[in-house]
């Protein structure tokens, strides 16, 4: 769903847990959530929430069905804890359900809990504070002679207050950022594995298709709107997580080039001005990530001069001492900068202290959703570097990139168009793990047309199962125990690769993975991860994992990983 729409809910179930929900849907701290409940449902008209819904004027109904006939219907909130009631709600109306977890509940209500305690506790601070003063003046009026020492601890209590609505507000934000990190991160997991199951049917049918076919191209255009919600997921992580995908050394100027000529061919009214320092230093950055940091610059100018203007790209070579990377918390060093320079409308000084903050934004609905430079910030913290901005109304916006310089060489990348164009087959057993129904079908299909031989297990536990069950009988073949008449398919053949998911419920990748190496030490493992190559999935490649394979993805890069790892020798 493009981010910049409003996300109408509606919640299945009148409980507590419905009327702390709505209390935040309708908090005024979550109003850039740009979520609006217009429907609850519950068969107990009694139930406090259902009443609270009343009141609020929201439509309420005993019947959830009655909820689909609601215009742009988004997402179903199921609280209800009933299994029944959840796959109805999934196998009637699977297009409007986006959400039925208790997930979404949980995190509302943390949300709801966190605002209840800090009211709370400033109230509490400002009794206290209260008490303190009173205390205060009776003593001063009790003796002169204590005069200034009272003054003096009034005015330290004064700091102290300062001081602590400061910790206060760092607190405060922090947890903010953590709340809407976690909902961020989880519904751009949810969102790929969907992007996923689209990505891997739209694989098969290509599989099926040539040029000349009539549907051909209109399967390819669903692969590139596939593509331009992952990139959406991309900005939900960037911040949520940070973290990069794919590393190497790169040459600024090239990048810079390369990004500003697609720009350019876009936006004509726009005039690119380029000015690159000779023998650029090289940096290493995940390409793609720099791009879309570039590109999110590039449109921020672009909607700063709604009559035209001038884009000015410029690269250099710096060396930062350590008062100037302190405030970034980066280390001194050499570092290649980046500036972007408009001649827009220009921002007060309100507007850049916000300007990185998550869905911040000063454009009108439709137009933005704070994300694009919430996640450039996150990006280039996360290589090491440092990105401010400078602006005065009516004068222009200036973005300052700073990347840590590297001794590596860069080396040059094979375009898309000069790779491989049909995927490899093989004729190996893989077992592939995943908790999701939907990849499991779409997986199996997609390796079964490249002709594998496919084993599924939807977990960890029946994974391990598996395994074990193969290295068993592989035993007892090796030890000639296993009887000569014993029919072909009386035991499932031993994987020659694992294709592991990372994130599952009860026992995780990494689990997973060191339970499978005490199996078979030699079993080949392709991590799959809708998140970055970092934190944890970073410590599962450094343990000797094979390879890893960003979803969403399709047949070509599927295969091309499974190859690339049964061809080593």
């Amino acid at each position: 769903m493009d981010q910049a729409t409003v996300l109408n809910v509606v919640i299945v179930g009148g409980g507590p847990g419905c009327k702390a929900i709505m209390d935040m849907i309708f908090a005024e701290n979550l109003t850039q959530l740009r979520m609006k409940l217009i429907g609850v449902a519950c068969t107990n008209p009694k139930a406090v929430g259902y009443r609270y819904a009343q009141e609020k004027g929201v439509y309420t109904t005993k019947d959830y069905s009655d909820l689909y006939r609601l215009k742009d219907l988004n997402m179903i909130i199921e609280l209800t804890g009933r299994d029944d009631v959840a796959n109805e709600i999934s196998r009637t109306k699977p297009e409007h359900v986006r959400l039925i977890d208790h997930v979404a509940a949980h995190v509302f209500w943390d949300l709801f809990q966190i605002e209840e305690e800090r009211i709370a506790e400033r109230k509490r601070a400002e009794e206290k504070l209260r008490d303190t003063i009173k205390q205060l003046e009776v003593a001063y009026d009790q003796s002169i002679i204590y005069a200034q020492e009272l003054k003096q601890e009034i005015e330290e209590h004064k700091r102290a207050r300062e001081e602590r609505k400061k910790l206060e507000a760092q607190l405060l934000h922090a947890q903010k950022m953590e709340s809407i990190g976690t909902l961020a991160g989880g519904i751009a997991h949810d969102f790929n594995n969907l992007l996923m199951g689209i990505q891997g049917y739209a694989s098969l049918i290509l599989n099926d298709f040539d040029e000349n076919h009539p549907h051909y191209h209109w399967v390819r255009r669903i692969q590139d709107h596939v593509e331009s919600g992952a990139g959406l997921t991309r900005q939900l992580l960037g911040f949520a997580i940070g973290g990069k995908y794919d590393v190497r050394p790169t040459d600024m100027n090239e990048i810079i080039k390369n990004t500003s000529s697609m720009f350019g061919r876009t936006r004509k009214e726009v005039t690119i001005k380029e000015k690159h320092e000779q023998n650029l230093w090289t940096v290493e950055v995940d390409q793609g990530q720099i791009e879309q940091v570039l590109l999110n610059l590039y449109v921020n100018a672009w909607q700063a001069m709604p009559a035209g203007g001038h884009l000015y790209l410029e690269t250099s070579n710096v060396t930062l001492d350590e008062s100037s990377t302190k405030p970034y918390d980066a280390q001194p060093g050499r570092y290649v900068k980046i500036s972007v320079t408009d001649t827009g409308t220009g921002m007060d000084e309100a507007t850049q202290e916000r300007i990185f903050d998550p869905f911040f934004t000063t454009k009108q609905m439709g137009w933005g959703t704070g994300l694009g430079l919430a996640s450039a910030h996150e990006i280039i913290k996360s290589h090491g570097g440092n990105i401010n901005v400078y602006s005065e109304k009516g004068e222009g916006t200036t973005f300052n990139i700073y990347l840590p310089a590297t001794s590596a060489e860069c080396k040059p990348q094979i375009a898309e168009s000069q790779m491989q164009t049909e995927f490899s087959r093989g004729t190996e057993t893989i077992l592939l793990v995943d908790d999701e129904d939907m990849i499991i079908d779409v997986g199996e299909k997609m390796l079964t047309a490249m002709g594998y031989k496919v084993l599924t297990a939807r977990g960890g536990k029946e994974a391990i199962e598996i395994l074990s069950k193969a290295q068993r009988a592989e035993g007892k073949e090796q030890d000639g125990k296993e009887s000569a008449g014993g029919g072909p398919g009386a035991q499932r053949p031993a994987p020659d690769l694992v294709i592991l998911d990372m994130i599952m419920p009860g026992m995780g990748g990494g689990e997973v993975y060191d339970r499978m190496k005490e199996i078979n030490p030699d079993i080949k493992v392709l991590l799959s991860s809708g998140y970055r190559i970092d934190g944890e999935v970073a410590k599962i490649l450094d343990r000797g994992c094979d390879g890893f394979i960003q979803k969403p993805f399709n047949m070509k890069q599927l295969s091309q990983s499974i190859r690339k790892i049964m061809d080593e020798k």
